[in-house]
């Protein structure tokens, strides 16, 4: 059966994500099981006057490949992609995890070259077309959340298709003060951080490239971290879930660290030179997630939550560092997760996960819900 609120989702995506104008090429790449958001695009496209490309994606076959990769074989289809972003004007990738451990057995050398020859072409993408990537509701996105299957199509479609257009407009401020903004600390149970964000763009992000969104993001001046933060959510990678997360910090470089399974932690942190470095810090503000699930597209964006991420910069807040990981890392400020303080240039900013200021009050839950 049809669901209309599928119908509604693809046409978000094409007016507000990536604003498909008519004549325009879109790269569509999704998982098998997504095909019911797939065909919508596919057919919303061609009302806009678009032009649809469909590539499918399936992760037990590129599990298999994934085990066999080498570096001259990754160059090849690295150019194809690089070609096929090339020819597009857009590229929409929709998500369909089945097992979120699928990849948990491959070896962290098979990442590392995987991620280090695709590169080029997911860059070119993101620093030179539109694009947006989200989840599709799947039975294991759904068991990992913790609800029934109805339950979290539910609750996806309410949290990908908020208010986008009044959230960037109560993020502005936000953006200009961190614009504004030289040091930054972070307080919590185990955590007092200090970095500075000077000259360093500060991006709005509001369902442009990920659906769901919300959250505000710059970058640390590379070598100005200083102190230990630690997380209170699940950090997922490569297959991997790691809890119990912490990160000490000095002149910009992760020197120590606890996790649990710190072998294999560390090998991801010591995948090149500039893993162990930090490429984003930002502030997560969407009032309908409030809960971690262990996606990091959604716990990312969590109200009163922020991340740090190890790995590489975006081009729109670079920082500098270049890395073939990018590994999003969510601390949750509110009361019931320990509580905690933001403060830039020593003014306290947020307490517990609510902005205090009041030109940053329009991003507190009860604003942007309303």
């Amino acid at each position: 059966m049809r669901d209309e609120r599928l119908n509604r989702l693809a046409k978000m995506l094409l007016k507000h994500s990536i604003k498909l104008q008519k004549k325009q090429k879109v790269l569509i790449r999704g998982h098998v099981n997504s095909k019911p958001l797939l065909k919508e695009l596919i057919d919303e496209t061609y009302k806009m006057g678009g032009y649809p490309y469909v590539d499918l994606m399936d992760d037990e076959i590129s599990r298999h490949l994934l085990l066999g990769y080498e570096k001259e074989q990754l160059d090849t289809f690295s150019s194809w992609m690089m070609k096929k972003y090339e020819d597009t004007d857009a590229v929409i990738i929709v998500y369909g995890e089945e097992n979120d451990a699928e990849f948990s057995g491959v070896p962290a050398e098979k990442h590392r070259i995987r991620g280090e020859a695709m590169k080029p072409s997911t860059f070119f993408y993101v620093n030179n077309r539109k694009w947006v990537l989200l989840n599709y509701p799947t039975i294991g996105l759904a068991q990992k959340a913790g609800m029934s299957l109805s339950r979290f199509e539910d609750y996806l479609l309410d949290v990908c298709t908020v208010d986008y257009e009044k959230m960037e407009q109560a993020m502005q401020p936000l953006k200009e003060l961190m614009e504004a903004t030289d040091k930054v600390r972070i307080v919590s149970p185990g955590t007092d951080l200090s970095f500075s964000i000077k000259d360093i763009p500060a991006i709005i992000c509001a369902g442009s490239n990920n659906v769901p969104d919300g959250e505000v993001f710059t970058a640390p001046v590379k070598e100005s971290v200083n102190g230990t933060i630690t997380f209170n959510t699940p950090c997922p990678y490569q297959g991997s879930v790691f809890r119990g997360v912490s990160l000490t910090f000095k002149e910009g470089k992760i020197t120590d660290c606890t996790a649990d399974q710190l072998e294999k932690f560390n090998a991801i942190l010591d995948t090149d030179s500039g893993s162990r470095f930090i490429g984003e810090f930002a502030l997560g503000v969407n009032p309908l997630i409030t809960e971690p699930i262990g996606d990091i597209l959604f716990d990312e964006k969590i109200c009163g939550s922020l991340h740090f991420t190890p790995g590489e910069a975006y081009e729109e807040a670079d920082n500098g560092n270049r890395s073939s990981i990018h590994w999003d890392m969510v601390l949750i400020q509110r009361p019931e997760y320990g509580g905690g303080e933001i403060y830039f240039d020593d003014v306290l900013v947020r307490k517990d996960g609510m902005f205090v200021l009041s030109q940053l009050a329009g991003l507190n839950p009860e604003n942007l819900k309303g």
